[in-house]
């Protein structure tokens, strides 16, 4: 059943990206990534608007599952990153928390050029 709530919000949470982020696009128009930004700033408002107030009312874990990791995690990760980061903050655990958030920028741009430039050196003759 967790696979099957997975697989569902999952499919929910990208149909919804991509029309939110189409639609950022066509009001916002296109010299800006406007939609990533769009998404991801409206997942990182609802995992933590949700979280706290699924902390108050009971949910059952299937429907947890589909929401957080099937739906928001197909919406956009930027929102778990923002809500981890949070909880290592507000527990206490400054260095991890800083950690984090430096790791997941510094490290996912590097990541991104290294991806690149692994790719045009080996698609090169391509």
């Amino acid at each position: 059943m967790t696979w099957l709530s997975i697989a569902i919000g999952g499919a929910i949470g990208a149909l919804l990206r991509y029309l939110v982020s189409g639609w950022a696009y066509v009001w916002l128009g296109e010299g800006f990534p406007w939609g990533t930004l769009s998404v991801n700033m409206i997942g990182s408002f609802l995992i933590g608007f949700l979280w706290r107030w699924f902390d108050q009312v009971a949910i059952a874990p299937n429907t947890r599952t589909l929401i957080f990791v099937g739906g928001l995690g197909a919406f956009t990760t930027f929102s778990t990153y923002g809500l981890e980061s949070l909880n290592l903050l507000r527990d206490g655990q400054y260095k991890l928390g800083l950690l984090n958030i430096l790791g997941s920028n510094v490290l996912g741009i590097l990541f991104v050029f290294l991806g690149f430039v692994a790719a045009r050196a080996l698609l090169i003759n391509r």
